[in-house]
């Protein structure tokens, strides 16, 4: 967990990912100096390790969205858990795990492996700005690629939006995901989805791997669900050695059925709590008004209940963070 601890604290948001850049050039330079490394004018990081007539690919994306990270910022790990803290200011401070864990992924793949691309975006968190303008022909020996960059332990997505398809059932078939507890997802914006709309000619998907409570200060990530996620993506590298031909049909349904109401619910609920996170002071009937018509499935007592719920989300319970953390957290009361 040392370097992904280190990724951690660095500092990296939207439009200010130089620091990220750098360490993870140091990083490749120093424990995969085979590889050859390329920058564009954005500043996506492109990396080839090996000579190969096709390529397994990873991608991930460089910033974050937290805007708080305090200069005794550090990554505490206690028993599954690892969490940002300041002792300072004696509160905890999101990771940026949305998608460092991505990150450490790529990296430790590409130390890994004889032959494997991975292309680190900027500007995900801002409307996939690094994916939006990248070169394409990167992808063009590519047998497919894989983002890690999904909350929870078990989502494996296969559409974004239920409109945007980003793999074949080929592909789907013998990557096996039932053999380490992924299932078939839809999910929302996202690199992979920006790659398959400007034409990405294979399969992709977007893994669930490990981080909690994405875009805020209760952010966490359970090490255990990483190391399974990195497990399932050696896997994929070791036993899909063909390429993966996929063109989106722009579908409303996805593989795994249609674009029914709890499909809808989870999207609803995950856009809404990015709204809130950025725009904290919307009322309630400001959400319903931005929301309302959006998502057809969804009635105005669905999207209410959603509010609520979205409003009165918690990280772990008292009881769950003084077993974890001892007395080192203040845990805030109710008002």
């Amino acid at each position: 967990m040392k370097l992904l601890k280190e990724l951690f604290c660095i500092y990296s948001p939207s439009r200010n990912e130089k620091k990220m850049k750098r360490y993870i050039k140091w990083w490749i330079k120093t424990n995969v100096p085979e590889a050859i490394v390329k920058t564009d004018q954005i500043g996506n990081i492109y990396v080839t390790k090996g000579e190969s007539e096709t390529y397994p690919c990873l991608c991930a994306h460089l910033d974050q969205v937290q805007r708080t990270h305090s200069k005794d910022f550090e990554a505490i790990e206690a028993k599954d858990i690892i969490l940002g803290f300041s002792k300072k200011c004696k509160q905890q401070q999101g990771l940026g795990a949305d998608d460092k864990v991505g990150v450490w992924i790529n990296l430790k793949c590409l130390q890994k492996y004889d032959a494997i691309k991975a292309v680190f975006f900027v500007g995900e968190e801002i409307g996939c700005v690094g994916s939006g303008k990248c070169d394409m022909s990167f992808f063009d020996d590519c047998r497919y690629v894989i983002q890690c960059d999904r909350r929870g332990s078990n989502d494996l997505i296969t559409s974004i939006g239920g409109w945007t398809q980003l793999c074949s059932p080929d592909f789907l078939c013998d990557i096996k995901p039932e053999l380490y507890g992924y299932r078939e997802e839809q999910g929302l914006i996202t690199d992979v989805g920006e790659l398959k709309d400007r034409g990405l000619k294979v399969s992709a998907v977007n893994l669930s791997c490990g981080y909690y409570e994405p875009h805020t200060d209760r952010e966490f990530v359970i090490k255990s669900e990483v190391i399974n996620c990195l497990h399932f993506v050696e896997h994929i590298i070791e036993t899909c050695t063909k390429v993966y031909p996929h063109e989106d049909e722009d579908s409303y349904f996805f593989a795994g059925g249609s674009y029914g109401w709890a499909e809808e619910y989870e999207e609803a609920y995950n856009e809404m709590e990015y709204l809130l996170l950025n725009r904290p002071t919307m009322t309630d009937q400001q959400l319903l008004d931005y929301f309302r018509g959006y998502f057809f499935g969804l009635k105005e007592d669905d999207l209410k209940q959603i509010i609520e719920e979205v409003r009165n989300i918690n990280f772990l319970g008292e009881d769950e963070v003084r077993e974890a953390f001892g007395e080192l957290i203040t845990v805030p009361q109710e008002p």
